[in-house]
């Protein structure tokens, strides 16, 4: 079980790492960064979104979405609008070129990326996104539960409620 566990780990992660190379490389290609292409895509055809809800949709960390999108708004692509009834909160919405800028990379980039699965007919994907989906749910669900705390290197575990293990002893050599 472990070592099918760990030759599955390692497929999703090089599958993971290819896909990124194939998406990366066209992304980059068209002038965008991978999380610019993120903001873009998911902004595209949106009256906008605000950052807590554009950071749920997309695959950027909170610390960096900020920055990515300070970048898109330097190059005319985004805009923030504050709000009328809650000066706290903004809506990160595209520009008009920004607009443009979707439509000119996103159909291209599916296009480019769907490549990558020529060889999957609709049964396969079905089958695909099944699987990826109780893949991700049990991830997630495995990232709720409680976990056992990892120790830190450099540390010793604190024992701290945890009975005493019972020591084992050698018999004493007999001398003659």
């Amino acid at each position: 079980m472990a070592e099918r566990f760990m030759r599955s780990l390692r497929l999703l992660a090089e599958t993971y790492q290819a896909f990124e190379r194939l998406s990366g490389r066209h992304v980059r290609a068209l002038g965008l960064t991978p999380a610019q292409f993120d903001i873009v895509a998911t902004l595209g055809n949106t009256e906008g979104m605000s950052f807590r809800e554009l950071g749920e949709r997309t695959l950027i960390t909170k610390g960096t979405l900020t920055g990515v999108v300070d970048r898109l708004e330097a190059r005319g692509l985004v805009e923030r609008i504050a709000s009328d009834l809650d000066r706290r909160s903004v809506t990160v919405c595209l520009t008009r070129s920004g607009a443009r800028e979707f439509r000119r990379v996103f159909v291209p980039h599916i296009a480019h990326i769907s490549r990558g699965f020529s060889n999957h007919g609709p049964a396969d994907l079905a089958a695909l996104e099944a699987q990826l989906t109780r893949l991700r749910d049990g991830l997630v669900e495995a990232e709720r539960s409680p976990a056992e705390p990892a120790a830190r290197p450099g540390r010793r575990p604190t024992t701290r409620g945890v009975p005493p293990r019972p020591t084992l002893t050698r018999p004493a050599k007999e001398h003659p």
